[in-house]
């Protein structure tokens, strides 16, 4: 269904329901890389790109995603996040070296932080494991193959093909509200990507390679480098780019009182 334009979303004056309207849930599921006009259609069409075209995304673009994203909320106007963008021969390079670097140290070079809990329970566990299992099945990689899925996560590596990479970095002093406030920051940024028909994947699998991003980028060693994004135009013909990640009802994570 890719290229079509997405059908209009429910008004708010059908019926409630737990799950998403059926044709809400037509477009979710397929991928659509055509612009979302509305926020509602880019919050169904955003999904995390694993493959894009080499199409360039022109500079003026990706400025003005960033300026209008740090309209996002911040706890005392802090605004605590920091962005570093490559692109072109810049973004080429680093790819190369880090490439380069993974052949002493395929797995990064220690991460920034914990990015799962050690002990990671249900209902939580079960979701990570169903999502990873979805996309490699997708892919066409058994589950005890563990060559083929480490190669797949070294796609990481080079921003799954997308154009521009972007790091996001935030002051190691800054707490868990300030991270509230660069989650935002990073929707917005994903949500405005669709809205110019664009598509992205936040990359937390960076924070594995911080001192490279570093040394490449000059970020200091007092801010985290909490993740990258890739930023382009999506691959419509790629099977990983078909991953369609469940969600939990509505009932599961949200209670009401007083209606």
């Amino acid at each position: 269904m890719h290229g079509l334009e997405p059908p209009p979303l429910a008004t708010t004056e059908e019926p409630s329901s737990s799950r998403a309207p059926e044709n809400e849930r037509k477009v979710s599921e397929s991928l659509i890389v055509d612009p979302s006009p509305t926020v509602s259609q880019a919050i169904a069409t955003r999904r995390s790109i694993r493959q894009f075209l080499g199409r360039p995304v022109e500079e003026s673009v990706v400025r003005e995603i960033l300026e209008r994203a740090s309209r996002a909320a911040s706890g005392g106007n802090l605004q605590p996040w920091k962005v570093s963008v490559l692109a072109g021969e810049v973004r080429d390079e680093f790819v190369r070296t880090v490439a380069e670097r993974m052949k002493e140290t395929p797995f990064g070079e220690g991460p920034e932080y914990e990015i799962y809990p050690r002990d990671l329970e249900n209902p939580y566990r079960t979701r990570r494991g169903k999502v990873a299992g979805d996309m490699y099945a997708l892919v066409g990689i058994e589950r005890d193959d563990h060559a083929a899925r480490a190669k797949q996560m070294a796609l990481n590596f080079s921003f799954f093909g997308a154009p521009v990479g972007m790091f996001i970095s935030i002051d190691r002093k800054m707490g868990p509200p300030q991270f509230a406030d660069l989650g935002i920051f990073l929707q917005n940024i994903m949500l405005l990507a669709r809205e110019r028909g664009l598509h992205t994947c936040p990359q937390e699998a960076w924070a594995l390679w911080g001192k490279s991003i570093r040394e490449f980028t000059g970020i200091p060693e007092e801010d985290l480098m909490f993740c990258g994004v890739a930023l382009g135009y999506a691959d419509p013909d790629a099977a990983v780019n078909q991953l369609y990640s469940d969600r939990a009802p509505l009932e599961e994570f949200a209670t009401f009182r007083g209606f």
